[in-house]
């Protein structure tokens, strides 16, 4: 490990150059979460039943190629370092496979329509996001080791992130309208959007620095590469690899559940669907604004504290909703309190990630930021698309019917439980979880560990 591995440079720009990652990659994320299943039914005219088929298929590849461009990342060998050349190599395929996207040729027939969804949705999501985003993730254990500045770095990406998102669902509408409303104004609004990601790509690669070094490293900086299957195993012995792991395929389950019966919860329970604007809106303006004090809290009370701080305000939030009875002010109030308790999860569960890299190296003499990161990235895909379907699966239980004027108990209280109590039983998990974190207190005497072991 490099001995000179706090931020140096201009912290703030190389913050926000580390950010700008996230932005970038939230152009496509954002893209096929909120709009892309809306253009292929109504622009491209596809089937919506096959092309969920797709997406759900689309999961197992794209897990599997995680782990695979983790090997590769820790295996890359660069002037630039490991994560930081695969952020050059892939921002303008980034673009392209983004356009190409929303670019599926309407005079086509159902079936070749079909094959280019296919063809393209895996380009995208299971070889180019994954090319650029495990690598992205990888760099904040590879620019510091320092606990309190990877907090801040995730602070940086989540507000980046956010920034992304808000873009996206704020301009893709307008600019489709703007280009002539029509399949080929799609095409045209992601090559705006591919330049603007190519830029924030280069942002990223320019600002940034990767600093820390295996223990393991030779006088000359050379390191022998990690078999895959001494890695893997070393994996499953990092007990805080495994905590992270689990919470963060439970929250990408809970994320996936809550934002799918969001529009229900406020159509059936809330008795409007605009409040779905409203509550998210509240919520993703104060989660941006609380980023910039949770930095303080991190370096007062710790990464854990502050994550487990975020959890308590997440259940109290969700509970207030819940029980407001519908009211403009429980409403505004419960928005406030989630956005500040997202706040702390998002600053600080990315760090917390990074560290257990660090105490992987540790235990078992390997370092594998690729292979740790990608293989969280796996699960949390995995707790993803379980949650699409669980979804689903709890509407039909309750018997929820989508024309129907007036719900039946049962179908409310399917909704109630997947936007209020399943995302508090999760919250609850995390808490739980959090009682066996000790990391943060043993950190400091890991990092002294592994800077003798480099001088031996």
């Amino acid at each position: 490990m490099n001995s000179k591995n706090k931020l140096t440079f201009s912290k703030v720009v190389e913050r926000f150059s580390y950010g700008c990652g996230d932005f970038g990659c939230n152009i496509i994320y954002t893209a096929m979460s909120a709009f892309l299943l809306f253009y292929y039914t109504d622009y491209a005219k596809v089937s919506a039943l096959a092309v969920g088929t797709i997406m759900m298929v689309s999961r197992i590849f794209d897990g599997i190629s995680d782990i695979i461009m983790g090997v590769i990342v820790d295996r890359t060998k660069s002037r630039f370092g490991k994560a930081r050349p695969w952020l050059l190599r892939m921002c303008i395929p980034f673009a392209i496979s983004g356009i190409l996207l929303f670019s599926v040729p309407t005079s086509w027939a159902a079936t070749p329509k079909l094959v280019y969804v296919f063809i393209t949705y895996n380009l995208v999501s299971t070889v180019i996001y994954t090319a650029i985003n495990v690598p992205y993730s990888a760099l904040n254990a590879l620019m510091t080791q320092d606990p309190y500045e990877r907090s801040v770095l995730s602070i940086f990406r989540n507000l980046l992130a956010t920034a992304g998102t808000l873009i996206i669902n704020t301009f893709t509408l307008p600019l489709v309208e703007k280009f002539g409303n029509d399949a080929s104004a799609w095409t045209k609004t992601f090559c705006v959007f591919g330049l603007v990601a190519v830029a924030a790509f280069l942002i990223n690669f320019f600002g940034t620095k990767e600093r820390v070094k295996p223990a393991s490293a030779g006088e000359d900086g050379k390191v022998e590469d990690v078999p895959f299957k001494e890695g893997l195993k070393a994996l499953f012995k990092n007990k805080y690899w495994i905590m992270m792991t689990g919470m963060l395929a439970l929250f990408f389950l809970m994320y996936s559940v809550n934002g799918g019966a969001t529009v229900y919860y406020a159509k059936d329970i809330l008795g409007d669907r605009n409040l779905v604007s409203t509550i998210n809106g509240i919520f993703n303006v104060v989660q941006i604004l609380a980023m910039f004090f949770i930095a303080m809290l991190v370096k007062r009370l710790g990464k854990k504290n502050v994550f487990a701080i975020g959890l308590v305000l997440d259940i109290i939030g969700m509970l207030l909703l819940n029980f407001a009875g519908g009211s403009m002010a429980g409403i505004v109030v419960s928005s406030v309190i989630r956005g500040i308790g997202n706040a702390c999860g998002g600053a600080t569960m990315w760090a917390m990630v990074s560290d257990t890299i660090d105490y992987g190296e540790w235990k078992t003499g390997y370092r594998t930021e690729g292979l740790v990161n990608s293989a969280c990235s796996f699960g949390y895909k995995i707790g993803n698309g379980i949650g699409s379907a669980l979804l689903g699966m709890i509407l039909e239980i309750g018997g929820y019917v989508g024309d129907a004027a007036v719900q039946s108990a049962s179908a409310l209280l399917s909704i109630e439980v997947c936007f209020v109590w399943i995302p508090i039983a999760v919250y609850a998990c995390g808490l739980l979880i959090m009682k066996f974190w000790k990391l943060d207190k043993e950190f400091p005497q890991i990092i002294a560990d592994l800077k003798a072991r480099q001088t031996k």
